[in-house]
């Protein structure tokens, strides 16, 4: 297809658009035309078959194949009313999906379709990794109030370390050597930066629960400190187990690190953009 043909039927689709509800969706009779199909009988045909495949997929057809009427004229000013459906983005993607390839519109809708539930993906996508690093700097604030609070209480740099390596040790089953063999952390980088947004918040719980009951018990020096933080990741990896949840056994996730500057990246990018429209 030549750029002018695509750059056309995009803004026929864009166009034919409507929202209903706050929900985006096309009128089955005008796609039954932006689609190429002359006749309604043979384009129900099609709709047919994407509802099997909305069903199959276990979507309520209701909800993306409603049934509407609509008012065509029929000469002399006269009207009558004739079935229509309001499709959303997704029945018009299993419509095109179950089409006639070999039309040119519905090769279009293919891609058409496809790409915008794509973006849907990629927002999601975002909206995960973007969790996961605010997940990760709430962790790094909780173990700086945590720091703060023992060394008030007798412990030095280095029985802080030990405190948060016995801690995540009762979290996880593992010392933290092993655990950052098993899921191939450079040695001098934090386990944290690459668990997952669950194993994070994980963390994050059982270090609030330790500053908490460590000012409410009036605890001082390492030995109660660390007994304490010992107790509150086991609690915790008592609940994420009861959950089906193991932790050590959780894939790593992506260098935390490598996800905020990309994130950032795309913000700036995306920002730039704006700003030139």
């Amino acid at each position: 297809m030549k750029t002018s043909e695509i750059r056309n039927l995009f803004e026929q689709f864009e166009q034919a658009a409507t929202v209903v509800n706050k929900v985006e969706c096309w009128s089955a009779r005008e796609l039954q035309s932006l689609l190429g199909y002359s006749k309604w009988e043979n384009f129900e045909k099609v709709i047919v078959k994407a509802k099997e495949s909305c069903e199959n997929a276990g979507q309520n057809i209701s909800d993306h194949f409603p049934d509407v009427g609509k008012m065509v004229q029929i000469g002399s000013g006269a009207e009558k009313e004739i079935p229509d459906m309001l499709l959303t983005r997704y029945a018009c993607y299993l419509i095109a999906q179950n089409g006639d390839s070999r039309k040119e519109q519905i090769s279009f809708a293919q891609t058409y379709f496809a790409v915008q539930t794509r973006r849907a993906e990629l927002i999601e996508q975002r909206l995960l990794e973007t969790e996961r690093v605010k997940a990760r700097l709430k962790l790094q604030e909780t173990e700086k109030k945590l720091s703060g609070v023992i060394y008030e209480r007798g412990v030095d740099d280095k029985g802080f370390a030990i405190i948060r390596s016995k801690g995540d040790q009762a979290l996880f089953g593992l010392s933290t050597s092993v655990l950052k063999s098993r899921m191939n952390v450079p040695e001098s980088r934090p386990v944290a930066d690459f668990l997952p947004t669950v194993s994070i918040k994980a963390k994050d719980l059982a270090a609030e629960m330790t500053s908490v009951n460590v000012q409410s018990k009036d605890l001082k020096g390492v030995n109660p400190i660390t007994h304490e933080h010992v107790d509150n990741n086991a609690a915790v990896r008592s609940m994420l187990i009861d959950r089906g949840i193991v932790p050590e056994k959780l894939p790593p996730a992506e260098d935390v690190k490598k996800v905020e500057r990309r994130l950032k990246s795309e913000e700036k990018k995306a920002l730039k953009n704006r700003s030139q429209k």
